[in-house]
């Protein structure tokens, strides 16, 4: 394709952003007026999901179009390597400008890895994660989580700097020469990512007697899978009071609500200047966000909420309006599609397959499956899902397995693994994930980068062992 024949990119990422919780995705709440309208003139995605639910794990293997285990970013700790390629060297490879507006949870001495440059600030990079340690297995938290009781109206670092990631982003759509060379625009908010502080106008949006409740059936707590009843001691998860739980929802939904004005303002800016017909726009999530559910906080685990995400791409009189897409796809998925706009086809080191195929034809007979595991803290040992067609299938080492329907049991209170009818669908998916994901073999390689980081934090702090 000729150069000048490329469409622009508007890839906006969100950090936390559980899909259910949006207009396109039925919640009868939370107001999206401007999702809303990706989904009326774009294609909206049902089953996405992340390959990672953690920030910066996901991230890089969004990036890179890898699973995490084959490039080691195991946690938010562990940093993309300085060789790795990304989507972003593929796209300026091909004529692209490519630049980054906000969050993208680089680690390391590398805060590009391919874009051109930062327009603002990525905050979560700035800041240091602590190191995950599997050998001291998941200790209850000495206090409960404090992101319930921190919930309320106002301001915060973060949404400065949202607010600074979208002024950016807008001056530079606006800049006049932007017609003379097509652009890949990453714009990547942390929102909603807690602290669950909102503007007052937006936190007004939602009085706290309208706001549902987290569904948990009684006696669920206590029969909860094991590696769950852990992360949720770990993660300081308590049976908190209902007015907590009804302020961080709040909380919650006026981020998300906050985040959706700034995807209609780099809409609108897009109409203004006259470069809308000919932008691809991308909305979507590095992973979800608990919000209560099954008595968690947070993400790090495979249940809907935490591991799905948005996906909505629009592509004005190109893409069918309105379309919804059901098959099972992942952030791997939509990396090959940011290559395959390249168009570069000889690039082999995907683990995901583009999505334009699927995107127009509605009748291919697409793979409809998505891994994603879980290496870093509320675990001790390595977790992974598999999801294919209405099956999801969950390992974790050294526990039961689970086994979910999500077209009869969307909010997955029904663990099927061991009952009798299922065992062939559970064998069949534990064979397709164990094929491709060596547990015994990653949790080697997870412990020795842990051992090896834990040791050069220890020095570079002065700490060392004394001689006897």
């Amino acid at each position: 394709m000729p150069r000048n024949q490329f469409p622009n990119i508007l890839l906006i990422m969100s950090d936390e952003h559980a899909p259910m919780y949006s207009g396109p995705y039925g919640h009868p709440l939370v107001q999206t007026p401007n999702m809303d309208r990706l989904a009326e003139n774009g294609i909206t995605f049902e089953n996405a999901y992340c390959n990672s639910p953690l920030c910066m794990p996901s991230r890089m293997s969004f990036m890179t179009g890898r699973y995490i285990h084959k490039i080691g970013a195991w946690d938010n700790a562990a940093p993309l390597r300085p060789d790795a390629v990304t989507w972003a060297h593929h796209l300026r490879s091909a004529g692209y400008d490519v630049v980054l507006s906000g969050k993208q949870h680089f680690g390391g001495m590398d805060q590009l890895h391919g874009y051109r440059t930062q327009l603002a600030r990525d905050l979560h990079a700035e800041r240091q994660h602590g190191l995950t340690d599997w050998e001291k297995g998941t200790p209850p938290a000495a206090r409960p989580w404090q992101g319930l009781a921190g919930a309320g109206p106002g301001t915060t670092k973060e949404i400065e700097i949202d607010d600074l990631a979208e002024v950016q982003a807008i001056t530079y759509l606006r800049e006049t020469h932007r017609k003379d060379q097509p652009w890949v625009l990453n714009v990547s908010f942390i929102a909603p990512h807690f602290p669950l502080v909102v503007p007052q106008r937006f936190w007004d949006l939602y009085p706290i007697d309208e706001i549902d409740m987290p569904n948990i059936p009684d006696g669920h707590l206590e029969n909860q899978h094991p590696v769950y009843q852990r992360m949720r001691g770990m993660f300081g998860c308590i049976d908190f009071p209902e007015e907590l739980v009804r302020c961080a929802r709040i909380g919650y939904y006026g981020l998300i609500t906050y985040l959706d004005e700034k995807i209609g303002n780099l809409l609108e800016t897009l109409e203004e200047t006259g470069q809308l017909e000919n932008t691809i726009v991308i909305y979507t999530s590095d992973h979800g966000e608990m919000n209560g559910e099954h008595g968690m906080w947070r993400k790090s685990n495979f249940y809907e909420a935490s591991v799905r995400i948005p996906l909505q791409i629009m592509f004005p009189d190109r893409l069918q309006a309105g379309r919804r897409i059901a098959e099972v796809v992942s952030l791997v998925d939509l990396t090959a599609t940011l290559v395959d706009f390249s168009g570069d086809q000889e690039f082999s080191q995907l683990d995901g397959e583009s999505l334009l195929p699927l995107i127009h034809d509605p009748n291919l007979n697409w793979k409809d499956s998505a891994f994603s595991e879980y290496l870093a803290h509320g675990v001790q040992r390595p977790m992974a899902m598999y999801r294919e067609g209405k099956y999801k299938y969950n390992y974790s080492l050294g526990d039961p397995p689970e086994l979910y329907d999500i077209s009869k049991d969307p909010d997955e209170f029904d663990n099927l693994a061991d009952k009798n009818e299922y065992q062939e669908i559970c064998n069949s998916l534990a064979l397709k994930l164990l094929e491709q994901w060596d547990p015994i073999e990653i949790e080697k390689q997870v412990c020795e980068s842990q051992k090896a980081r834990l040791l050069i934090d220890r020095t570079t702090k002065g700490q060392w062992r004394k001689h006897t």
